[in-house]
């Protein structure tokens, strides 16, 4: 793997592959979350993501034992899931194959090389090899080898290297003529993830506009022209490209016109095959409808949360000091339930600011989410509330195994709404607890869990006020 990335980034600095356009190619793309793969610096990214490719090549042929080559291919394709096929009916037979990948200083050992250096050095002389750890190793007119680990520039000669993957097959055909050869392969520089954009409405009612699309990414240094896309939603394993696949004698059955992407199940994972062919160019991120566009209610929380799930082996006795902190920000965060099964992605919140302009609340990843689960992102901190912590008691009775610790929490709103601010606590001293005595009645009590909904007044500030007791039995010490 890394050597493929090392290929990836020679090739990002060294060389430009020539355009290819792969007509009616099928493409199963997977779902990738390298964020190199979708942003404006893609470098190092030719091996981010996984696909798998059927396209067909018409490929014209001689009678009898002869060899036939494929070019074009991606730079990252994996040999091992390289495929050819030829229809039955068509009298060709595949007797070998060999892949030739795309390494943009493979074919330059043994050339001659023109290489300026960081400081301005300029060097000629032979090309005898690359590596990550010593960089370019060249040996000079004077016998001398040198091992330049920064450059500015790599001048090679015009043909040294190749652009792309090509098949190199050993066929033989009953008849010379046109045939189709069917190409079924895995390649990386290709994934999708969801985008999803939600345009809160104004009003003191949340209601959102949600827009989910699927962003496709194309780093594989070649182009797919009006392609038909399937999108694999779920993690499957492809740490190794895995399983060989064989390409079938027919093509694929063309996709009924739709509206929208068909969703399927597809084994544990779930499927969004495009209603139409899509073109991907080369070094592009696509944006297409993955649902209609629709208005969901949703709801605007504010949380503030102190501590975790956790209990100790037995009763935590010690007085280690109170979990204080002072004036602290709360979370502004989006919730709403999932309309339909929402693959993993990014959601980006906006609003419409008075002057008409839309203004981007924040942005948080989604998880994939099955249809009806409730879905909260952290779109930032509130600028306008504050929270602050103080213990304000603490006594254990060991005699009588019951301890008790009491807490006050004060939230301010510095802005011109009411709002409602959420305080998460986790009793964690031991697992057997009660609420004593609270000033606001707790929303949701667990074994685990400690939660209240204050009501904070604009302009104003709460106190917040409760007391916890643990209890045990000798058994527990």
């Amino acid at each position: 793997m890394s050597r493929r990335l090392l290929c990836a980034a020679l090739a990002a600095l060294l060389t430009t592959p020539a355009a290819f356009a792969a007509d009616h190619a099928s493409l199963t793309i997977y779902h990738a979350d390298n964020d190199g793969l979708f942003s404006g610096n893609a470098r190092d990214t030719v091996n981010a993501g996984h696909a798998l490719v059927r396209e067909y090549r018409q490929v014209d042929l001689v009678a009898g034992n002869h060899e036939l080559l494929i070019d074009g291919l991606p730079a990252s394709v994996d040999p091992e899931t390289m495929a050819v096929g030829f229809d039955p009916a068509s009298g060709v037979k595949v007797l070998g194959q060999q892949l030739r990948i795309a390494h943009p200083l493979a074919d330059a050992i043994g050339q001659p090389v023109d290489i300026v250096t960081a400081d301005g050095t300029r060097l000629h002389g032979t090309l005898l090899g690359w590596a990550q750890d010593t960089g370019a190793m060249l040996r000079t007119d004077d016998g001398k080898v040198h091992f330049v680990r920064t450059y500015v520039l790599m001048t090679l000669p015009s043909g040294s290297i190749i652009d792309s993957g090509n098949l190199r097959m050993n066929v033989d055909a009953q008849s010379p003529g046109k045939r189709d050869a069917h190409l079924t392969y895995m390649t990386g520089g290709l994934g999708w993830r969801a985008a999803y954009s939600a345009t809160l409405a104004a009003g003191s009612t949340c209601r959102m506009q949600f827009k989910p699309e699927a962003s496709i990414a194309n780093r594989s240094g070649r182009d797919y022209d009006n392609a038909k896309i399937k999108l694999v939603a779920g993690q499957p394993n492809l740490g190794n490209a895995g399983v060989r696949m064989y390409s079938m004698a027919k093509g694929p059955a063309p996709m009924a016109a739709a509206a929208m992407p068909e969703q399927a199940s597809l084994g544990d994972y779930r499927s969004y095959t495009l209603p139409r062919a899509v073109d991907l160019p080369k070094a592009t991120v696509t944006l297409t409808p993955l649902y209609s566009t629709q208005t969901l209610d949703c709801q605007r929380e504010y949380v503030i949360e102190d501590g975790g799930a956790y209990f100790p082996p037995k009763p935590n006795t010690n007085d280690y000091g109170a979990q204080d902190y002072k004036d602290r920000a709360i979370a502004s965060t989006l919730a709403f339930t999932a309309p339909d099964a929402l693959p993993a992605g990014t959601l980006r919140a906006w609003t419409i600011d008075r002057d008409g302009a839309p203004a981007l609340l924040g942005q948080a990843g989604v998880a994939d989410t099955p249809k009806g689960q409730r879905v909260s992102v952290q779109l930032g901190e509130s600028f306008d509330l504050r929270a602050s912590r103080e213990r304000t008691a603490f006594h254990v009775d060991a005699n009588a195994h019951i301890m008790t610790e009491s807490y006050k929490i004060a939230l301010t709103n510095g802005g011109d709404t009411a709002r409602t601010v959420t305080v998460r606590e986790h009793p964690n001293r031991w697992r057997e607890w009660s609420v004593t005595s609270s000033s606001v009645k707790p929303a949701k009590q667990t074994p685990q869990l400690l939660e209240f909904d204050v009501p904070v007044p604009a302009h104003g500030d709460v106190t917040l006020t409760y007391t916890v007791k643990y209890t045990w039995t000798a058994q527990d010490l």
